[in-house]
């Protein structure tokens, strides 16, 4: 009787789905991939206004150096703010790194040459290494396995939304004195600075997004949560004053639902439930009550639940972890490959002399297209990225879970690079549709296989307490090959463009996807804290009736 009603308290007190504070989380880091999406459309332009050369594939390159200085930046300090984040708190490293892509977005709009473009990028990866913090922050906020697939899903969700506006914006506001002259007059400051604009509407947004998680976003580190937070006090003071607050909760915090109450109020999480003493064994809890037994049940299992993310870890890089690391940069590189040759390879213009043709490999050409068909592509492709991650992603990680899903998608990814190239072959007819069936192929395994991997990368984790350092190694890793991608990319296709090899780029990287595939194949998912807290709350099935003796056999099974 008392392990059935042992195992209703379990169930009972399961953490909830933490959604308020995703919901949060979210709207903070809405404004990152609108800074850094919005430059898409335009950079190759911006590039060419500088004139610095009028050869094309010259052009490419510095576009791509560009897009690279910021991740060549956020790779240097991506482990130091992973690491700060675990001393001082997630929340402070994040708005820190929000207020500094504030400050990027700002100078790269005004930026008049090159050089100045590259330190306004890079400027911005040195004080951002929020990548590896959010991952952390979604792990240190998510405790049951069942709440991965959804949660996991939410920050790319946002990032979709992002690669939506951010791309629109920047097609649409760059140079706005040639595509709104009865507003901007030329001779101005906005004719001057032509990619202002734009850079100025991010700015804006990341002022936002560091107001809303000053004021509602709270820290989840394990042992930092505990201090006071004023930020939080006067959001919640501010929030009493809205429309449909009581009076009674004028100038103090506002109540809470039931399932905001884990989230918003400090605790004693010893079960995973986050039970308490006070608020379990209370003058009413007699014994053999289902209140005295959650006491019961805590007393046998839930120190070594409280305790887990404090203990000593031995090795936190393990052959597991790094190969998942690995695995992730990889990723990293070809996404990122694609994400700043797409742009480049549809604002090429064909060339003046067609080359003689020698299939399968030898041809070049290109699309010509303007930033606002560009910027509606990439826009369209954000929308069926935030379709895709909010309803295939949960689904097929459901079936097949983040493993075997990311495997699948590291052995399919090399025949997308193999193809690209050869769209721009085809008849003019058929040459946006198959522009679009290129976007949607790749958007359809990114949002697969990035979520995936990161769900593989925080179960690794022995505890939350080396979440920080393992996602900022994850994210250093990541950044750098997002910056070479971009660099190797552009110089291979202005070398192909050259020579008449068009597709140069697409099919080197395409061959490092094989390389990833090799490792993908390789990855097995360690046993972290996550399988520890499942040990627990399965312990009370397998030890029958909780006495003495099986409260010690449980906590050892659990250590085990």
């Amino acid at each position: 009787m008392r392990t059935r009603r042992n195992r209703a308290v379990v169930a009972a007190e399961t953490p909830p789905y933490p959604g308020r504070q995703l919901l949060i989380l979210a709207l903070c880091r809405i404004c990152e991939p609108i800074a850094f999406m919005s430059i898409f459309p335009y950079i190759y332009h911006m590039v060419k206004d500088f004139n610095l050369t009028d050869d094309e594939s010259q052009i490419s390159f510095y576009a791509g150096m560009v897009t690279s200085a910021f991740t060549f930046a956020e790779f240097s300090t991506s482990v130091f703010w992973g690491r700060l984040s675990d001393k001082i708190g997630r929340k402070p490293v994040l708005l820190m790194g929000m207020a500094g892509t504030g400050l990027s977005v700002l100078a790269f709009g005004f930026a008049p040459n090159l050089q100045v473009a590259l330190l306004a990028r890079a400027l911005g990866g040195f004080l951002n290494g929020n990548i590896g913090v959010l991952q952390t922050t979604v792990g240190e906020l998510v405790t049951v396995k069942e709440h991965q697939p959804r949660a996991y899903a939410v920050m790319p969700l946002v990032w979709c939304v992002g690669s939506i506006v951010g791309p629109m914006i920047g097609g649409a506001l760059a140079k706005p004195v040639e595509t709104l002259p009865s507003v901007f007059a030329p001779g101005s400051l906005w004719d001057r600075f032509p990619y202002l604009l734009p850079n100025l509407f991010s700015a804006i947004c990341v002022s936002l997004g560091v107001v809303i998680g000053l004021l509602f976003l709270e820290e989840t580190h394990a042992e930092k949560k505990k201090g006071r937070d004023r930020g939080v006090e006067l959001g919640n003071y501010l929030l009493s004053y809205l429309p449909g607050a009581s009076a009674e909760g004028k100038g103090r915090s506002p109540a809470k639902t039931a399932e905001e109450q884990p989230l918003l109020f400090e605790t004693e999480e010893s079960l995973p439930g986050y039970l308490t003493n006070g608020a379990s064994a209370g003058p009413s809890s007699a014994p053999g009550t289902l209140e005295q037994e959650a006491v019961d049940f805590e007393e046998a299992c839930g120190g070594q639940a409280s305790n887990q993310d404090s203990r000593p870890v031995a090795k936190i890089f393990t052959k597991p972890v790094v190969t998942i690391i690995a695995s992730y940069g990889i990723l990293a590189f070809h996404t990122m490959v694609f994400d700043s040759l797409l742009p480049v390879f549809l604002s090429t213009n064909p060339p003046d002399h067609k080359m003689p043709i020698s299939l399968p490999f030898k041809f070049a050409d290109g699309f010509g297209m303007d930033t606002q068909t560009i910027g509606i592509i990439l826009s369209i492709q954000g929308i069926y990225s935030m379709a895709s991650t909010h309803f295939l992603f949960p689904l097929i990680t459901e079936r097949l879970g983040p493993l075997r899903l990311f495997k699948l998608m590291s052995i399919l990814y090399p025949l997308l690079y193999f193809f690209t190239p050869y769209i721009v072959l085809l008849p003019e007819s058929l040459r946006m549709a198959s522009v679009y069936i290129i976007v949607v192929w790749k958007c359809t395994f990114s949002t697969l296989a990035y979520p995936a991997n990161a769900i593989l990368i925080t179960n690794s984790a022995p505890t939350t307490l080396t979440l920080g350092t393992i996602n900022g190694a994850a994210a250093s890793t990541a950044s750098l090959c997002r910056a070479l991608g971009p660099i190797i990319s552009g110089l291979l296709y202005s070398m192909g463009w050259e020579s008449g090899y068009s597709g140069l780029s697409w099919w080197v990287t395409g061959l490092i996807t094989i390389g990833g595939a090799f490792v993908g194949m390789k990855i097995t998912e360690p046993r972290g804290r996550m399988d520890e807290k499942d040990d627990i709350e399965a312990a009370p099935e397998s030890q029958g009736v909780w006495d003495a003796a099986g409260a010690t056999n449980g906590r050892q099974t659990a250590q085990d």
